[in-house]
């Protein structure tokens, strides 16, 4: 029975346990930031459960790398239709949160399950271009790819939750520029996704204050006291910092509580503040030397499925660190996407977790092993 949860060695000298060991390091450094946010008020409850997080999400990786990701390509259609289903409950029955319709509860915690459905769209997606052999551009193949993306959107829309809708559509471009879509259909929708924002913006879907939210970080001292309150408190943090930080634990932004969801969305300030340029650089090195090592296993992955997992999750961990940190220093609007194994919660650290172990199952098996 143990024998069936132990990696077989020939694999496991395969294992980028480089990834695995940055991933912990970002972790490590969110929690340490979490704390600083939060240990006025909370002590090291949130702290705690990072930890605890990181913990569970160490074990569901270890239990996606035991076996090979074609038995998840296998079951990619239940995986798909279950994180619909999800949404659909989450869409009528979900906690309504700072708006939107986001989280399910569960006794006295929640669940996204926007989170979950991005990983299911991912895989429908490369196991449905694996089916097609890569032929993207064929105009009936193209049609099916975007009916298994638009499904997911339109749900997380619905909420509304325009930052993960953002995302999944960065996902969909990414997959869909790696796999050659032709660059003139990649142009035509960018002008039906400004068409349909355009017409959104004007129906009940699209609320007022989200409107607000998505264009107050142009002009944030428009109304200094209301929505821009959190960009202006975060800009000053980490213009405060400068070079080396304050230093941990002595950020007035941070331990004032000037700056709502520190612990949260806006981590990055946290750090800005705390530890200076050279805390964001550490970071950002951190999260470069990630991205490259993923987009290694991307380049040797043995067939089609495999690629493109790792396109869409890498797009996943590009867009959401571009969106997080840029909405932090004013050139992106404001939006409930977490800075990736840095920002707190249980739904985001888990998924990140499941994605990166869904990658090195990918680089782990780029090759047949004779036994």
């Amino acid at each position: 029975m143990l024998d069936k949860l132990k990696i077989n060695g020939k694999l496991l000298k395969e294992l980028d346990f480089g990834v695995i060991i940055v991933a912990i390091i970002i972790v490590l450094f969110g929690a340490i930031n979490i704390f600083s946010a939060t240990h006025n008020k909370f002590g090291f409850y949130y702290f705690k459960l990072q930890i605890v997080w990181l913990i569970i999400g160490l074990g569901i990786m270890y239990a996606i790398i035991l076996f090979d990701y074609s038995l998840i390509m296998n079951y990619a259609t239940l995986i798909y239709w279950a994180s619909i289903i999800f949404l659909l409950i989450n869409d009528t029955l979900g906690k309504v949160t700072n708006g939107a319709r986001s989280w399910i509860s569960l006794g006295s915690r929640g669940i996204q399950p926007s989170e979950f459905a991005k990983i299911g769209m991912i895989i429908i997606l490369a196991k449905k271009l694996e089916d097609m052999e890569g032929n993207i551009n064929n105009i009936k193949n193209f049609l099916v790819l975007c009916f298994y993306a638009l499904v997911p959107m339109a749900l997380i829309v619905i909420q509304p939750d325009m930052g993960m809708t953002m995302v999944c559509f960065f996902i969909v471009l990414g997959i869909f520029y790696i796999a050659g879509l032709n660059s003139k259909v990649i142009a035509w929708g960018f002008g039906a996704v400004a068409a349909a924002i355009a017409v959104l913006w004007n129906t009940p879907v699209m609320q007022g204050y989200w409107k607000t939210r998505l264009t107050s970080f142009l002009s944030p001292e428009a109304d200094e006291l209301g929505t821009g309150l959190q960009l202006i408190s975060s800009l000053i943090g980490i213009g405060s910092g400068g070079l080396f930080g304050k230093g941990f634990l002595k950020g007035t932004q941070v331990s004032g509580g000037f700056i709502p969801e520190a612990f949260n969305d806006f981590i990055f300030a946290v750090v800005g503040e705390e530890w200076g340029l050279i805390g964001a650089a550490f970071l950002l090195i951190l999260y470069g030397i990630l991205i490259y090592r993923l987009i290694k296993i991307a380049h040797v992955s043995k067939d089609i499925f495999g690629s493109i997992l790792c396109v869409g999750i890498i797009s996943t961990f590009m867009f959401s660190i571009l969106q997080n940190i840029g909405m932090t220093i004013g050139i992106m609007p404001i939006t409930g996407i977490t800075l990736p194994l840095m920002s707190y919660g249980g739904s985001s650290i888990l998924t990140y977790f499941i994605s990166l172990g869904l990658v090195l199952n990918v680089g782990m098996r780029k090759k047949k092993i004779n036994f």
